[in-house]
């Protein structure tokens, strides 16, 4: 038997209950998992309260992050002991996650735990940290350097934000942050912010070109924020979108790319290639200072995580939550 999160829906009943299941009734999967610890992202905010249809299949273990220890396996890049960790794959929507002392999962779906990294800070990191790094990768692959002039991050006081604050300060970057919370200044500005913006000046309905600010962004809110990041992001510079905070729809024109050269590069952080899963966790051991995890993250049980997920969604929560499902 094992300790999991489990979403059930019967005739339109939504509900999420902290139970315990058979080993028996792990999904299929060539490698099987001992978790350590995992996470709660948006995503997961969304699943385990059902304010979105995330979940495509039920029942269902949500958790689209883990790491920890190999039980058993059948894969021929991993043996029992071996330390692994996982992002996206769909697990939590259509394949059992996380937020699980146990999980049994496809092998190609998982990478080696870095050796500098615990399964704790890893899950500090977790898809937040890894996607803000496959932004960041997207924008030097574009040419963004830190001459090129400042960088914009909204949802700045997110798990994505936060990382990508760190990230890009660390690197030598002017970095400008976008918050819905000004009481979280000294915060932002601890990860290497240098200019806080409140979220209104980018949230409203805004011109189809508006005054060139940064020389790239990265957005992980979407809808009319998106829209007016690309609309100030200056000429031939580039906006990496990872998220839909704010909403999926994109209430733009073409002006900012047919006049300026803008471009939008799209972050998809569930599918990437094993190669590339590994190099981007590479950087983020060599480029990310991991004594600021401490100030990003806060650790929960697993009982905790219904109620902290609904606290995530409602905008209570800053920079990441790390779940500790055994305890």
């Amino acid at each position: 038997m094992f300790k999991a999160l489990l979403i059930e829906k019967n005739e339109d009943r939504y509900q999420t209950r902290l139970t315990e299941l058979e080993d028996s009734q792990l999904p299929e999967g060539d490698v099987t998992v001992r978790v350590e610890f995992s996470t709660l992202n948006y995503k997961d905010g969304l699943a385990i309260s059902g304010r979105s249809p995330v979940v495509r299949r039920f029942p269902m273990v949500p958790g689209i992050d883990l790491a920890g220890v190999v039980e058993a396996s059948n894969h021929n890049r991993y043996k029992t002991g071996d330390r692994v960790l996982l992002n996206g794959w769909g697990v939590g929507e259509t394949h059992w996650g996380g937020l699980a002392q146990k999980a049994q999962l496809k092998g190609d779906w998982l990478i080696p735990l870095p050796d500098q990294l615990s399964a704790r800070q890893a899950m500090a990191i977790g898809t937040a940290g890894y996607t803000a790094m496959l932004c960041l990768m997207a924008l030097e692959r574009h040419g963004l350097s830190p001459e090129r002039g400042e960088v914009l991050v909204t949802g700045a006081n997110g798990g994505v934000g936060s990382f990508a604050i760190a990230l890009l300060a660390r690197l030598g970057y002017s970095v400008t942050a976008s918050t819905g919370r000004p009481a979280e200044a000294d915060y932002l500005k601890q990860l290497g912010a240098s200019t806080i913006i409140d979220r209104s000046e980018l949230s409203n309905p805004g011109r189809h070109l508006a005054a060139e600010r940064w020389a790239a962004a990265i957005d992980s809110v979407g809808s009319h924020t998106l829209a007016n990041v690309c609309a100030s992001t200056r000429a031939d510079g580039a906006v990496a979108a990872c998220g839909l905070a704010q909403g999926m729809d994109f209430p733009a024109t073409v002006a900012p790319f047919i006049l300026r050269g803008v471009s939008l590069l799209g972050i998809n952080s569930v599918t990437r290639p094993h190669e590339e899963r590994v190099a981007a966790w590479q950087r983020l051991c060599s480029e990310l200072d991991l004594a600021q995890l401490d100030d990003i993250t806060r650790e929960i049980a697993l009982s905790e995580a219904i109620d902290v997920a609904n606290d995530l969604l409602d905008g209570k929560v800053r920079g990441r939550v790390v779940v500790d499902v055994n305890r």
